[in-house]
């Protein structure tokens, strides 16, 4: 049978389907919407042409205006403005809802990277039990995080499921009641959400989609690789950072924290009782009826008829779940097996807790609360430390760090910080007692600088009266220098022997997490990248040097400039010299919603991730190794990408532009995550205090997204320019992993539209800095497609590359009324007799456009 082109598919089930059911809009017995939907065309073609002429946006909407306004006020303009960004929020909705009801025709879900073609090809090549093998041990982890970057209130997310639905069902009635209902639901939240807002939001994805979506790719394995067999590795795991979070956000409280566990909790069990209800009309046998209804009344009294309290732990539930598969093999010829062990997996997927909740500090904040330690020890007589202890060496210190013992409570703080801090210690005791060790057993320290910082949070728990602690101690390097002085902390850490005890009872692991984000936002695409990965060699080194089994957990944002971009391919592309043994990622705004919102995206990406590591560790492994020459290049691409990166980052206008031509303070007056847009309270904007979201997404906003390919241009120039062209060639034809580096800042590019921004050019104070932005992109675009030979960008995924340039088309009005009006607040601020109610007018301009401008653009930010 003969299957169309990924583009055709495309073309025929989302393009023609958009122009379709957008005519629909129109059509919506709403005041001025009939009119919004016929003007807001002639608008986005006079945008379209303008832009072609090197318009400003100004002028295009002036041109507009004067074409087909008919005298209107400037009120009767701000008007019209507010009304196509409202109709343009409902039509990138339509868009999202038809794109994903699509996804299962466009994207083939047993194609090369699913697990059932994994599956197929080890059978030919007669490698199952070495399939079987690796998946005895190999983990996924998918860390659900709240990083503002969606924009979407739950009511909205709601229609586009619904939507969704419709569209696959081909309901046009649905459709047409769904779009009034569209017309009628606000989507902007009028207050800032809470850390639990914020998890009850996430907790739906939870529930809806990764708790079907893991048990049937279990079920599969339990069935096709594992012949049967009960799985004893849980493959699929979640993480949770919602409630846990505090770095930065002091909305994260321990009442806070707590109240998200127990919802986790009794989210997990809703989803048992509701399998259990199912499973009760099928196992109807003598001998199981009756045991199976006293597991649903224990479920349903420990979700409905509970303050807290649970009428079965998780060791009787699978005790009795045990109990019942033998009857049904033994007196029932295994009849409802299948269902009763897809139910199992779950239980040993999720047990009570549902996700691990991480909690998460800046080593900063700890470094507060230690000398608040030290002060209320020496008040209180507490005998913590020794009286020496600022004059010991640091091996010295470390050793008094893992021998810290007391029982220190909150109450003997006035520093809300220490207060908090200490907390949280008996915050992570209370939700192991009651959701079980994995409910919360990790505690991040991000900014971590020296193995202090890990033993102090480690010392944490001593102090608090936890011997022996089960929790993980995860430092997160992040800065280009961090990760360059990762190796040596972890060498001090393994060989502290104390430390390393703990270690071997932890299962001989130690995870490190690693920040795509920071480490783009401090060195640059490149560097950032090449520095992770030799992070990444040289702690798998030192730990197998030490027979410590190392797990890398890597924050990733949605666009390139965060790690994102084709992720699976990055991970496919690790040779054997980084650990590879599980892969854990954060997810987060609308990688979220837009990768793992429905269950065929879902499942689709879950797998990609597991083939991935097959890929590195069964059918390549050893392949993907880089050579000392291909390391050579690596590293001096990556040096000039760097400084040229540096230059510019240390430009005496960089700040500026983003403060005063970009959007950057608008994140911060957004309600849309609890968090705030910088860690410090600071009225000056400090870089090393900005958050990678809000710099990655003002970048964005402008359509300029510099942080996905700043300095690649001039790297790969340097090696043109010195004759060395072909061994960059060949490096891309040879390496996975440069080939993927390249790949996903194509993407960045194929994102830029700089007619937007080109007015700026004639810009008295920032012309030259926009000459130099646009300088690197031309020659980044030039060099990319000199070295991917092709003619345009992204060309070997046609259906992305049409995905975004519809969306750019459908979103380009709005990117045009947030520059015209960024242009009128300048304007105005350079009025001695300013219109401060006009200013406040147009900065809400602004922030609207923003909304809609990111939920367009899928993992802007």
């Amino acid at each position: 049978m003969y299957t169309s082109p990924k583009l055709e598919r495309f073309e025929e089930h989302v393009a023609s389907k958009y122009q379709i059911y957008n005519s629909m809009l129109i059509t919506l017995p709403f005041d001025n919407v009939g009119n919004t939907g016929i003007m807001l065309p002639l608008f986005a073609e006079v945008c379209e042409s303008g832009f072609k002429n090197e318009w400003k946006p100004q002028q295009i909407f002036d041109f507009f205006s004067e074409k087909y306004l008919d005298s209107a006020s400037e009120q009767e303009k701000i008007d019209l403005m507010f009304r196509f960004i409202q109709y343009v929020e409902r039509q990138i909705v339509l868009f999202d809802a038809i794109e994903d009801s699509a996804f299962a025709i466009i994207n083939n879900l047993d194609g090369a990277n699913s697990v059932r073609n994994t599956k197929e090809r080890a059978e030919s090549k007669n490698r199952m039990p070495e399939l079987k093998s690796f998946f005895e041990d190999f983990k996924i982890r998918t860390v659900l995080t709240a990083h503002p970057t969606q924009f979407y209130p739950g009511s909205v997310l709601g229609i586009i499921t619904d939507l969704e639905e419709s569209i696959t069902a081909n309901d046009l009635k649905r459709i047409k009641e769904l779009l009034a209902q569209l017309g009628k639901t606000p989507f902007i939240k009028k207050d800032k959400p809470t850390p639990f807002d914020e998890a009850v939001s996430l907790t739906w994805y939870l529930e809806n989609v990764f708790y079907e979506t893991a048990g049937n790719i279990m079920q599969y394995f339990q069935k096709n690789v594992f012949a049967g067999e009960l799985l004893q590795n849980q493959i699929i795991n979640f993480g949770f950072w919602p409630g846990g979070d505090r770095d930065g956000n002091p909305f994260v409280t321990n009442e806070i924290t707590l109240r998200v566990t127990d919802r986790l909790r009794t989210s997990i069990l809703k989803c048992y009782y509701n399998d259990i209800r199912q499973l009760k009309r099928k196992l109807t046998f003598a001998g199981v009826d009756t045991i199976w209804t006293e597991l649903e009344h224990k479920i349903y009294r420990s979700v409905f008829y509970s303050k807290g309290e649970l009428y079965i732990t998780l060791d009787e539930m699978k005790a009795t779940l045990m109990q019942i598969r033998e009857r049904i093999i033994s007196n029932h010829q295994s009849l409802y097996l299948d269902d009763l062990d897809k139910f199992i997996n779950k239980v040993n997927l999720f047990g009570f807790y549902f996700a691990t909740l991480d909690v998460r500090q800046n080593s900063k904040i700890h470094d507060g609360v230690f000398d608040e330690i030290e002060k209320v020890a020496k008040e209180e007589n507490l005998n913590v430390y020794p009286e020496n202890y600022d004059n010991l060496s640091e091996s010295e210190r470390l050793n008094v760090l893992m021998d810290a013992k007391s029982n220190l409570t909150a109450e003997l703080f006035e520093d809300e910080n220490a207060k908090s801090t200490i907390d949280s210690i008996y915050a992570i005791k209370t939700i192991q007692e009651n959701n079980g060790e994995y409910g919360a057993n990790r505690y991040i320290i991000s900014n971590t600088q020296s193995a202090q910082h890990i033993l102090e949070t480690y010392a944490l728990f001593g102090l608090c009266g936890w011997e022996n602690p089960t929790v993980d101690i995860v430092p997160l390097f992040e800065t280009v220098e961090d990760l360059h002085n990762a190796e040596k902390i972890m060498d001090m850490l393994y060989s502290n022997a104390k430390y390393f005890e703990h270690l071997k009872r932890r299962n001989g692991k130690q995870t490190i997490m690693l920040g795509f984000s920071d480490g783009t936002k401090d060195g640059g695409y490149l560097m950032a990248n090449w520095s992770i990965y030799k992070a990444k060699e040289a702690l798998t080194a030192i730990s197998r040097k030490y027979d410590v089994e190392v797990i890398f957990f890597d924050g990733r944002g949605g666009p390139p400039a965060r790690g994102g971009g084709k992720t699976h391919k990055f991970y496919a592309s690790l040779g054997p010299d980084i650990e590879n043994k599980e892969i854990q990622i954060t997810i987060q705004g609308q990688t979220i919603s837009s990768n793992f919102g429905t269950l065929d995206s879902c499942r689709f990406n879950l797998e990609n991730l597991l083939s991935a590591g097959v890929a590195n560790q069964v059918f390549y492994k050893g392949d993907n190794k880089l050579s000392d020459s291909e390391k050579e290049i690596l590293e001096e691409l990556s040096n000039v990408s760097y400084q040229e990166y540096s230059n510019f980052k240390n430009h005496p206008k960089f700040i500026p532009y983003l403060e005063r031509r970009s959007a950057l303070k608008y994140y911060s007056l957004a309600n849309i995550g609890s968090r705030p847009s910088k860690r410090s309270k600071s009225d000056t904007l400090d870089f090393e205090d900005l958050r990678a979201i809000p710099f990655v997404g003002a970048w964005s906003q402008l359509k300029q997204n510099v942080p996905g390919f700043f300095g690649v241009g001039t790297a790969l120039k340097h090696f043109e320019e010195n004759g060395n062209w072909d061994k960059i060639q060949k490096l891309y034809n040879d390496s996975l992993f440069f080939k993927t580096l390249i790949e996903n800042s194509m993407m960045s590019l194929a994102k830029s539209f700089f007619p937007l921004t080109a007015y700026m050019k004639e810009d008295e104070e920032f012309g030259e800095f926009w000459e130099i932005i646009f300088n690197e992109f031309k020659e980044t675009k030039r060099l990319l497609l000199k070295i991917s030979g092709f003619e345009t960008l992204m060309e070997n995924y046609p259906d992305g590359k049409a995905s975004i340039q519809m969306r750019e088309q459908i979103v380009l009005p709005l990117l045009t009324i947030q520059q015209y009006a960024l242009s009128k607040i300048n304007e105005l601020n350079a009025n001695e007799n300013r219109d401060e109610e006009l200013v406040k007018v147009y900065e809400k301009i602004v922030m609207r456009s923003l909304f809609g401008n990111i939920n367009a653009s899928r993992n802007s930010a």
